[in-house]
């Protein structure tokens, strides 16, 4: 596959959660103190998060904190984010969010980390290739090129990324507003994007073979994806695949 992303700045890449400054103390309820107490991984938040049903914007539209996760136990991608930033800032980990841009303006964002050199991701999607990512990844240009094929589907396409550290927004109250946090969402759609240049020839490629997919199996998601073995554990609803080559899917 080519595909060219072009390379974020040095500091970025060399980020670790051993050098992150002290994390501030939240007026955190004992409740949400327990809570952070047992989720000490990414792993554990990215399984707590699986665990909650997708916030799928039934009702009015919501951008919730880590209080408002916890409270209402369900959340959207960028919710999922907050509350991994928040859970993982307490650990020592930066609260750091992966924010990509696609041609259809469906966004995506996850929370990313680095452990032992090597950076993955904690995410909630209702696409399996978009959920979280071991910490294999040499970079984040690798991280995010991991996203490029699975983002392909009747609209989407990614055509940029870019690395927010949540703490310039040093006056807002992004973790614990009983509030929706708006500022974060607009501060994310401000911010500068690296490019990402994928061949139309590959993504033509990548949409025929999605929407064949639709047609065969309309309730169903696409498992035909390249490097796998590199996505984090999955929600229950998407663990159960069948099939094989362009016919491998999620049923449930």
């Amino acid at each position: 596959m080519t595909v060219s992303v072009s390379q974020p700045p040095d500091g970025n890449e060399r980020m670790h959660h051993s050098q992150a400054a002290p994390p501030p103390t939240p007026a955190f309820t004992p409740h949400e103190g327990r809570l952070i107490s047992r989720l000490r991984t990414p792993r554990a938040v990215q399984r707590y998060l699986n665990a909650l049903p997708y916030n799928a914007a039934g009702g009015p539209l919501t951008l919730r904190s880590f209080r408002g996760v916890v409270r209402h136990q369900t959340a959207h991608c960028l919710e999922a984010v907050l509350l991994a930033a928040t859970v993982m800032e307490q650990h020592g980990f930066p609260p750091l969010v992966l924010s990509f841009e696609s041609v259809d303006q469906l966004d995506h964002v996850l929370f990313v980390y680095q452990q032992r050199g090597r950076w993955g991701a904690v995410a909630r999607s209702r696409d399996p290739g978009l959920h979280g990512r071991k910490a294999v990844y040499k970079t984040i240009r690798a991280l995010a090129l991991s996203y490029v094929e699975p983002y392909v589907d009747a609209t989407g396409r990614l055509t940029g990324y870019a690395i927010v550290d949540l703490r310039t927004l040093t006056r807002y109250d992004w973790r614990l507003s009983e509030r929706n946090v708006w500022k974060v969402e607009r501060m994310l759609l401000d911010y500068p994007h690296r490019p990402i240049r994928t061949p139309d020839h590959r993504v033509t490629q990548w949409r025929r073979r999605y929407r064949a997919f639709v047609d065969r199996f309309p309730d169903d998601k696409p498992r035909f994806f390249a490097g796998e073995d590199g996505w984090s554990e999955l929600p229950a609803p998407f663990r159960q695949v069948v099939g094989r080559g362009e016919n491998r899917r999620n049923v449930g």
